[in-house]
């Protein structure tokens, strides 16, 4: 079932380094030739969210998309995703 998230990208691995990261085997045969982004759920927190994190040591929730599309670490994307068998790991249908 498709959901949407939305978040802020952290970092990307594209298809040409991913041999370079120690990634689990079954996100490296689902990401193949495709881009992995790590992103923080929810976008980008305001200095107030990251004070009210900060004090009530609630940690950032990550998010692993597998998609076809590009995108640049401190971008804001919104994709509708697919879980996947490997918790905390979305294969993007579409993303924007």
């Amino acid at each position: 079932m498709a959901e949407t998230l939305r978040g802020e990208v952290l970092h990307v691995v594209t298809p040409e380094e991913l041999d370079e990261y120690d990634l689990d085997e079954e996100l490296q045969t689902l990401a193949e030739s495709r881009y992995v982004l790590v992103c923080r759920k929810g976008g980008a927190p305001s200095w107030v969210e990251r004070v009210l994190a900060f004090l009530t040591r609630r940690p950032i929730e990550p998010a692993t998309l597998v998609t076809e599309t590009a995108a640049s670490e401190g971008e804001e994307v919104t994709a509708t995703v697919e879980e996947t068998a490997i918790p905390g790991v979305y294969e993007a249908v579409d993303l924007e």
